[in-house]
C-alpha cells in the first residue's frame, strides 16, 4: 500500500467509493471526500456503513467521511480467514493507508467502539480523537453460563441469516464465526484488559451512552455494563461523557445521532491544531 496520495487535513479530496484489499480480503470504502480532518466510522460487530447515514447528514458535507464494512459484512467485502478483533484494528490502518489519510478523528459503536479506543490508544500522533457510542465499557460480563448463551443464540438465528445475506443486513459469517468473535469481544472488554487501554488514551475521547437494554442482554445487564465507565472518567480526564441519551443500544444511531454529531464536533475542536 502506498502513501503517494496523501494529503494535509485541510486539503479537499474528491469523493471515492471502492474496494480496498487487504490481507486476504478487501473491503468496500466510502470516502464522501471534502476540506478538513477525516473522520472514520467504525461499525458495529455484524453492522454495516449505512448505519452512519444520519450522523453524517446532521455533520454535513464540510467534513470528509470515510466509511466502510468490515471482513464479509455488508453487501461487498470480501470474506476472510481471519475474523478476529486485531484483524479489525489492522484493517482501520489499511482504509486510511489507501485514502492517504496521516491523521483521523474515529467515531465507534458498539464492537467499533472498542475497535477505535485500541487504534486511538495505540496511535496517538495520528488520532485526532475518539467518540465511542455505546461501547468500550470495561466490565467483566462473560462467564462460562455467558459464553455458552452467546452459542446458543447464534445457532438458533443461523437459519436466518443466508435469507438476509443478499440485502447486506447480516454477515457472511457462520454462526460459529460470529458466537466466536461475540466471545472474543467479552474476552477483551474485561476490566483488565480494557481498563489499561482506556486509561492508556492521551487525545480526547467523548462517549454517547444510550440507556436500556442491547441484542441478547437482559434486564438491568447492559446498565450495569455501563456504570463501569464512571471509574474510567474518575483516572483518564482525557475521557468524558459526552451524552446519556434515551434511545436503547440499537436505535441510537438511529434516533441519537444529533447527540453523536455534537460530540464528533467537539472532539474535533478539542483535537485541532490550534486547539
Amino acid at each position: 500500500m502506498t502513501n503517494d496520495n496523501r494529503t494535509s487535513p485541510t486539503d479537499a479530496v474528491q469523493a471515492w467509493t471502492g474496494m480496498v484489499p487487504v490481507d486476504d480480503t478487501a473491503l468496500a470504502v466510502t470516502d464522501t471526500g471534502g476540506p478538513g480532518i477525516p473522520v472514520v466510522y467504525l461499525n458495529g460487530q455484524f453492522a454495516t456503513q449505512g448505519y452512519w447515514r444520519r450522523v453524517i447528514d446532521e455533520l454535513g458535507p464540510d467534513r470528509r467521511h470515510i466509511t466502510y464494512d468490515e471482513r464479509a459484512r455488508g453487501k461487498k467485502s470480501k470474506r476472510s480467514a481471519d475474523y478476529s478483533f486485531e484483524a479489525a484494528v489492522r484493517d482501520v490502518d489499511a482504509v486510511l493507508a489507501a485514502r492517504g489519510v496521516d491523521r483521523a478523528l474515529v467515531v465507534g459503536w458498539s464492537y467499533g467502539a472498542v475497535v477505535a479506543a485500541h487504534w486511538a490508544q495505540r496511535n496517538p500522533e495520528r488520532a485526532v480523537g475518539a467518540v465511542l457510542v455505546d461501547g468500550a465499557a470495561p466490565y467483566d460480563w462473560l462467564d462460562d453460563a455467558m459464553e455458552v448463551r452467546i452459542r446458543k443464540l447464534f445457532r438458533r438465528i443461523g437459519w436466518l441469516a443466508p435469507l438476509l445475506r443478499p440485502t447486506g443486513l447480516t454477515p457472511r459469517m457462520s454462526a460459529e464465526e460470529q458466537a466466536d468473535s461475540n466471545i472474543e469481544l467479552g474476552k477483551l472488554s474485561r476490566e483488565r484488559e480494557l481498563g489499561p487501554v482506556l486509561d492508556g488514551i492521551t487525545v480526547p475521547v467523548r462517549y454517547v451512552l444510550a440507556s436500556g437494554t442491547s441484542f441478547g442482554s437482559k434486564g438491568d445487564e447492559q446498565e450495569k455494563i455501563r456504570a463501569g465507565l464512571d471509574q474510567v472518567f474518575e483516572r483518564n480526564p482525557n475521557i468524558r461523557l459526552g451524552a446519556k441519551v434515551p434511545s436503547n443500544h440499537g436505535a441510537i444511531l438511529k434516533k441519537d445521532f444529533r447527540a453523536i454529531a455534537d460530540s464528533v464536533r467537539e472532539v474535533a475542536a478539542l483535537g485541532s491544531p490550534s486547539a
